[in-house]
């Protein structure tokens, strides 16, 4: 394996072993063989460079990525890749629930208008009271009509417009 720059890059931190073993997962003992130029797996080398906010091919000591070992190379390339991914997933996920979230209020909005405008019929005597019956429907069957809306006719359309994301019953942004 190649000569390692994990001590170099955890005093830089200011981090003892511990907590560099903390942040990453990893046994402290893992830490300290990897420190004395004892070899690592590819996922525990992923892993401390998680942790330490670095590169892989910035653990080791050489200058030119070329002398790097393969699986060293390659690795780095997954993990950037991996990270695109990930990034293009949440913003999909965020645009499909911004649109989740405004189909609600839209449904809100619907109901609240539908009662005032009935109100003021109501005082004007154009319409009987018993239409208060059509506003209390109106609120019973929202959710559900809602519900059966977004995951029988709008999810295949949400789906195909952003394939990363999935359906959730409340928007990731709302529950939070």
């Amino acid at each position: 394996m190649n000569e390692m720059r994990i001590a170099t890059l955890r005093r830089e931190r200011g981090w003892t072993q511990e907590r560099l073993a903390e942040t990453s997962g990893v046994a402290v003992r893992t830490v300290q063989r990897l420190e004395g130029g004892k070899e690592a797996s590819l996922e525990t080398l992923s892993a401390i460079a998680r942790a330490l906010e670095v590169p892989v091919r910035e653990l080791f000591a050489q200058e030119d990525p070329a002398e790097l070992e393969p699986g060293v190379r390659g690795l780095d390339e997954r993990t950037e890749a991996a990270e695109a991914a990930a990034a293009a997933a949440t913003m999909q996920q965020d645009a499909r629930d911004r649109f989740v979230a405004g189909f609600w209020s839209f449904s809100t909005a619907v109901g609240v208008v539908f009662g005032i405008v009935t109100v003021l019929l109501l005082v004007l005597h154009v319409w009987s009271p018993l239409v208060f019956l059509l506003v209390g429907a109106y609120w019973a069957v929202r959710r559900p009509v809602g519900r059966f809306l977004l995951d029988s006719v709008l999810g295949a359309r949400l789906d195909r417009r952003w394939p990363l994301s999935t359906a959730t019953d409340v928007p990731v942004r709302a529950a939070r």
